[in-house]
């Protein structure tokens, strides 16, 4: 009797062994080892159109056209990098989705969109930043909304490397004037300035941006 009591003990105890040895570990390292996606931002509208992408995400580009580049408007080519929360280390393999309205301030269909597309219109896209943090698109310059002071902008929502997709600041335009200073001091700057200086070059008007993930996103660490 006294032997079928040790055996069961033991068997107890090895089992209760491998289970904080192995087993616990695993479960505790769940959000640590990345396995659960890091959610910052705050509520964010509509940033779920990042997963719209008709591109699978790793075979996205880093520099790509807007459709809606040959219709009526502006030419503007926007490029820059994409850093690090140490605003320094570039940030790679970041997802990047773009969307805006036409040079009449609508966000304009062609009939055919689904999800998001309905309400963001057909002038959109994705890219995602290169091993150097780059990336870059043509684009017409927006309109602000029909009968509003909203300034003219480019809507913008990253997704980077195990985090979830949040908002950043929209490209804005130095020389709209319906970016006034009031508006210009009501910026949250989430990602750093969106103020885009456009210089002309050529047929092309082109501006940059540098973005740094998390900067003055809630929850972002």
């Amino acid at each position: 009797m006294g032997n079928i009591v040790f055996r069961f003990t033991k068997s107890i105890t090895m089992k209760l062994f491998h289970f904080v040895k192995f087993v616990l570990p695993s479960l505790l390292c769940l959000p640590a080892c990345g396995q659960v996606e890091q959610s910052i931002g705050g509520p964010c509208e509509g940033c779920e159109a990042i997963y719209e992408s008709s591109i699978a995400f790793e075979k996205l580009p880093a520099a790509d056209t807007m459709p809606g580049f040959n219709a009526d408007g502006i030419k503007i080519f926007i490029s820059g990098k994409l850093l690090k929360a140490d605003g320094k280390t570039p940030a790679a393999n970041v997802i990047v989705y773009l969307h805006q309205t036409n040079a009449a301030g609508i966000y304009a269909t062609i009939g055919n969109e689904k999800g998001w597309g309905k309400r963001h219109g057909y002038m959109r896209n994705w890219l995602k930043t290169d091993v150097n943090g780059n990336y870059a698109f043509c684009t017409i310059r927006p309109g602000s909304y029909p009968n509003s002071n909203n300034p003219q902008h480019i809507h913008i929502t990253i997704k980077e490397p195990g985090k979830k997709e949040y908002w950043i600041d929209e490209f804005l335009f130095d020389d709209d004037p319906l970016l006034t200073k009031e508006a210009r001091q009501n910026l949250q700057n989430r990602g750093g300035s969106g103020i885009i200086h456009l210089q002309k070059e050529g047929s092309i008007l082109k501006g940059s941006r540098t973005i740094i993930a998390g900067k003055n996103i809630p929850g972002y660490y």
